[in-house]
């Protein structure tokens, strides 16, 4: 399979520009160099402890004082985006007007109108855009996703999502609702409700209510406040329930709980994290009261959707309208739920 992509593309490897090399970042960065078919060509970051963890990865690298630096680089194949929120979509419409393909970090707008102004650029430059959404690639909700799509368990009329996150975030700006769009459905909610949606073929889905809260209050969406809590309910165009929890800084006896669990005519599917780890998955299948495990372990997955989108490029692909409908679709039903 990556024989054939390289030979389709005539290349062996991406040249990569890196813009923004925190955590997660770096993170991304390491496991694309470690996979062979990409090297790091230039990287832009503003703080320069963050920029010299990320040349110790890749010495060959060159430092570039501003983003825009790296998008007019016509050595440049695509961009890898891991800023704050607030810079995502002025990012994307400039690396994407540059032509250059773009990897970028969740939410890859703040409201529905960033988005549809960010897949509009990619259209026009005919170039390849993902988001990461980085739950998609685990092993776990891949058996997941095979269960429910081909109709395993039946018609599913119901899912439940959770993700509580007993920390929440620790950069300020993610309570800036100017800057971060939003608070724990932006953060943490936007993952299930694309897993459920992707499970069930990203039907049309509309908003039936949607509570949000801070520190205990409810909040509406004049006040402009970001929750730290969320209770959602959506329902799809063919009948389907979605029930959203999400939080940050819960109570719930656990690091974190993470689930989206799958409700059919003929039998039930689970995604969930593993004693309140952020990392490790299973999948389970129900048939009543019967419980089949059907992956468990650990799994290393948190690059994998980047390593999906550098393969993508490298095979010459380039606008992604199914890809695009679905960001666009997720973006505006976070819309809705925001009152937005």
């Amino acid at each position: 399979m990556i024989m054939e992509v390289y030979t389709r593309n005539n290349k062996r490897t991406l040249a990569l520009g890196f813009v923004g090399t925190g955590w997660i970042g770096r993170n991304r960065m390491g496991v694309l160099l470690s996979s062979g078919i990409a090297t790091a060509a230039a990287i832009a970051e503003p703080y320069p402890e963050h920029a010299a963890q990320a040349l110790e990865m890749a010495p060959e690298a060159e430092i570039m004082e501003e983003a825009s630096e790296i998008y007019q680089n016509t050595d440049i194949d695509g961009v890898v985006i891991a800023t704050p929120s607030a810079l995502h979509a002025c990012q994307a419409l400039e690396a994407l007007n540059a032509g250059k393909a773009v990897f970028c970090q969740k939410p890859l707008g703040r409201t529905a109108g960033e988005v549809e102004s960010i897949v509009a650029a990619s259209r026009r430059a005919d170039q390849y855009l993902s988001v990461d959404l980085s739950y998609r690639y685990t092993r776990a909700f891949e058996e997941i996703y095979k269960i429910v799509s081909s109709g395993k368990i039946g018609k599913v009329y119901a899912v439940d999502l959770v993700f509580h996150n007993a920390y929440g975030p620790d950069k300020e700006w993610f309570y800036d609702l100017n800057q971060s769009g939003g608070g724990c459905v932006m953060d943490l909610g936007i993952h299930m409700i694309d897993l459920a949606l992707l499970s069930l073929g990203f039907p049309d889905t509309h908003v039936i209510s949607s509570i949000l809260f801070s520190k205990g209050e409810v909040v509406g969406p004049q006040e402009g406040k970001v929750e730290d809590y969320a209770k959602v309910t959506l329902q799809t165009s063919e009948g389907t329930t979605i029930g959203l929890d999400c939080s940050w800084h819960s109570p719930a006896g656990r690091e974190a709980v993470i689930e989206a669990v799958f409700y059919g005519t003929q039998g039930g599917a689970a995604f969930k994290n593993s004693n309140g780890s952020f990392y490790d998955f299973t999948a389970e299948r129900y048939n009543g009261t019967t419980t089949e495990v059907i992956e468990t372990g650990p799994d290393a997955w948190s690059g994998r959707a980047g390593i999906a989108w550098a393969m993508q490029v490298l095979g010459g692909a380039g606008y992604d309208a199914i890809g695009a409908a679905e960001y666009l679709k997720t973006a505006k039903i976070i819309d809705s739920i925001y009152g937005r």
